[in-house]
C-alpha cells in the first residue's frame, strides 16, 4: 500500500501561496509599516487592530509548539502568540521587541491575519503561557515525525515552521555582507537583507541549497540501488543523494553523484518531484531535494567509503517488505506522545532519536525513511509502479507513460 500526500512534508505552505501587492494591507511592505506603528503603541492593545498579527517564536532553531489531546493520540499545533504577548515575553528577559527582529511569513486575508517569526535564542525567560495551553520549544525534526501526514492542517503548520526556520537560520548566517564585510540589515520585512555600507549596498537573498536525490533502477533485473550512511539508524537504507555543483544540470548531478559514490553508470534520468528540507544543520538552512529515477547502464558496485557505509541492489519484493514492516504510524504516535510530555515538562532534556527507529517484535532486515521524506515516495512509487505523485510532482511530460510503466 502506497501513501499518497497532497504535497511533500514542508511543501504546500498555506500562507505563502502568493505575495500581495505592496498596497495591500497584508503585503510585507504594508504589514511592516503597521508593525512599526503598533510597536510605538504602549497601550498593549495592538491585538484589537486589523489585520491581526500572530508571532511564532523560535529558540535555537526550535519552534514554539503545544500539544493537543486527540481521539487516538495527541497532536500538535504551532505556538502562535500575539504581538503584546511577544513584547511581554521579551520584556521578562530585559529585552525590547524591535521591528527588525520580526520576519514576515505570510498572511491569510480571509482570516484577517498576518504571520511573523522571531528568534528568541538570546532570551532566557520561561516559555510564554497563553490560557490553559502548555508550550515548549520542540526540534522541527521531532515535529516532522510527530505529524499525522493525513492531517492537512498539521501538514500546513509543519510547512510554515519549516519556512520560518529557514529564514531565521539564514538571518543568523548572513549577519555581514560577503562583498565588503559591513553589517547586513534586514529589508522587505525580513525577506531580504542589504549591506549597510552605502558604497556597497549589495542585496542579499535567502540561501537555498539544491540537492539531487535519486533512486537508481536496474530495469532488466527489477532491482533498486539503496545505500547506507554511517549516521543512519541501524537497518535503515535510502536513496543516493548529493549537492549540485556549479556549472552542471540536475541530470548531470544525478549521474556524477551516482558514479562517485557507487561506481554505477547512469543513462536515462526522469524527474519525479521536489521537497523543501529545512531540517538539516543550521549551516545549511534550507535544502531543496530534487527527486529522480535514474536508470543504470552498469551494475557492479564500488562503494566510496568516505561517503557511504554500504550500497546494495535490492529486489522489488524485499523493498516492498521493508515498506510494509516499517511502523510509520507507530513512530508518529510515539513522537506525538513525546511532544506532549515535553510540553508538560516531563521529557525535558531527553533525546528523541530513538523515535526514528521504532521496532516491535521480529526485526526486519531493513526499512526505509518514513512518509515525511521524499526518499520514501521515490521508493514507494517504484515498488508499487505508482504513477501518482504529490501535486506539482508529475513525471516529465512526454515520458511519464512509457518510463513509469517500466519502473
Amino acid at each position: 500500500m502506497s501513501i499518497n500526500l497532497q504535497s511533500h512534508a514542508f511543501a504546500g505552505n498555506p500562507i505563502k501561496s502568493k505575495t500581495p501587492n505592496s498596497t495591500d494591507p497584508f503585503s510585507p511592505t504594508s504589514a511592516f509599516e503597521s508593525l512599526k506603528i503598533r510597536l510605538l503603541d504602549n497601550t498593549h492593545h495592538q491585538q484589537q487592530s486589523s489585520p491581526d498579527f500572530k508571532v511564532l517564536p523560535f529558540r535555537k532553531g526550535r519552534p514554539l509548539a503545544c500539544s493537543i489531546p486527540g481521539e487516538t493520540a495527541p497532536t500538535w499545533n504551532l505556538g502562535w502568540i500575539n504581538l503584546a504577548d511577544c513584547q511581554g515575553f521579551l520584556e521578562n528577559s530585559g529585552a525590547q521587541l524591535r521591528e527588525e527582529a520580526l520576519v514576515y511569513l505570510g498572511s491569510r486575508s480571509e482570516d484577517d491575519v498576518v504571520y511573523w517569526a522571531i528568534d528568541v535564542s538570546d532570551q532566557n525567560s520561561s516559555v510564554p503561557e497563553v490560557g490553559s495551553k502548555q508550550f515548549c520549544f520542540v526540534e522541527l525534526r521531532t515535529l516532522m515525525v510527530a505529524t499525522d501526514w493525513s492531517d492537512e492542517q498539521t501538514m500546513g503548520e509543519l510547512a510554515i515552521a519549516g519556512h520560518a526556520r529557514s529564514l531565521l537560520e539564514w538571518h543568523n548566517l548572513s549577519r555581514f555582507c560577503g562583498h565588503c564585510g559591513e553589517k547586513a540589515v534586514p529589508t522587505e520585512a525580513g525577506r531580504r537583507k542589504q549591506c549597510s555600507n552605502e558604497l556597497c549596498n549589495k542585496r542579499i537573498y535567502p540561501r537555498l541549497d539544491p540537492v539531487v536525490i535519486m533512486l537508481v533502477i536496474d530495469r532488466e533485473n527489477d532491482r533498486a540501488l539503496l545505500s547506507r550512511q554511517s549516521r543512519f539508524v541501524p537497518r535503515m537504507w535510502s536513496c543516493l543523494a548529493g549537492f549540485i555543483e556549479p556549472g552542471e544540470s540536475l541530470e548531470e548531478a544525478v549521474r556524477r553523484e551516482t558514479w562517485e559514490e557507487t561506481g554505477i553508470e547512469v543513462g536515462e534520468v526522469i524527474y519525479h518531484s521536489s521537497q523543501p528540507w529545512p531540517v538539516g544543520p543550521s549551516s545549511i538552512p534550507c535544502q531543496l531535494m530534487v527527486g529522480f529515477f535514474a536508470y543504470a547502464k552498469s551494475f557492479e558496485i564500488t562503494v566510496d567509503k568516505e561517503e557511504l557505509e554500504d550500497a546494495q541492489w535490492h529486489c522489488r519484493e524485499d523493498v516492498k517488505k521493508a515498506l510494509t514492516f516499517a511502523e510509520y504510524k507507530k513512530a508518529q504516535r510515539t513522537a506525538a506522545a513525546k511532544v506532549e510530555q515535553m510540553c508538560k515538562g516531563v521529557g525535558k532534556g531527553q533525546s528523541l532519536a530513538g523515535d526514528f527507529n521504532v521496532e516491535s517484535g521480529e526485526l526486519a532486515p531493513m526499512f526505509i525513511p518514513g512518509p515525511f521524506a521524499i526518499a520514501h515516495h521515490l521508493i514507494s512509487s517504484w515498488v508499487h509502479r505508482d504513477t501518482d505523485a504529490p501535486n506539482g510532482a508529475e513525471v516529465r511530460s512526454g515520458q511519464s507513460n512509457n518510463s513509469m510503466s517500466n519502473l
